[in-house]
């Protein structure tokens, strides 16, 4: 089974830790800068500050996830190179992905469908740009601390507008919400309500669950 290691760091640390994670037997990682949209000081969960933020993408092997995992959190401590609660590791399960042109399955696919002892959910919300605000204040209205918006763009042709029938817009936000799971669906229903997001074509939401959750630069 392969994993997708997301670290959310502050800007320009994330090359220092991709090569932590390659030393650990990572093969690589793609770098995304994201802003966050807590405006409160004491930071939590992927409310990263109004700063812009570095976040790595790394897919590893399960047999050497925690290596990784404490190869990254091992550097950020001992070179103080995030300060407490200002950044965030986990990782996600993934079933499948293509590299190279060559899909890669996962040998033991049913092991992430269920995991009770997973305690956060990642709510991603897709939206037209300009409406990742209007979901992150329904999402804190709802319980979330904060989120990360990323700027996105959408895939669709011209012609696909036509086909389907809904108004394409190309330029995207996609706005990360980490919360716990037992409070995931009232958060989703929150934001899914938003009038931005009741018209066909408008977004997309949904739900990942993610383990090995942790707050780089603090020490449980």
């Amino acid at each position: 089974m392969n994993k997708l290691i997301i670290s959310i760091v502050p800007r320009n640390t994330a090359d220092i830790l991709s090569e932590e994670a390659n030393k650990a037997g990572a093969r690589g990682g793609t770098i995304i800068v994201g802003t966050g949209t807590s405006a409160n000081s004491v930071i939590q969960f992927l409310g990263l500050g109004s700063s812009e933020q570095d976040i790595l993408y790394t897919i590893v092997d399960e047999k050497i996830e925690l290596d990784v995992i404490n190869a990254i959190k091992a550097k950020v401590e001992n070179n103080r190179l995030v300060s407490a609660k200002n950044g965030a590791i986990f990782s996600i399960n993934v079933t499948d992905f293509i590299r190279g042109g060559v899909n890669i399955k996962s040998e033991n696919k049913e092991k992430t469908n269920m995991n009770d002892e997973n305690e956060y959910t990642m709510i991603t919300a897709i939206v037209n740009k300009g409406y990742a605000e209007d979901a992150m204040a329904a999402a804190r209205n709802a319980g979330a601390k904060g989120g990360t918006i990323l700027a996105a763009h959408g895939t669709a042709r011209e012609g696909d507008a036509k086909f389907f029938g809904v108004e394409i817009v190309p330029e995207k936000d996609m706005l990360l919400i980490l919360v716990p799971k037992t409070e995931s669906a009232k958060i989703l229903d929150s934001i899914q309500n938003l009038d931005c997001l009741k018209k066909a074509g408008s977004g997309i939401t949904f739900c990942t669950d993610i383990n090995n959750f942790s707050l780089l630069g603090k020490s449980k």
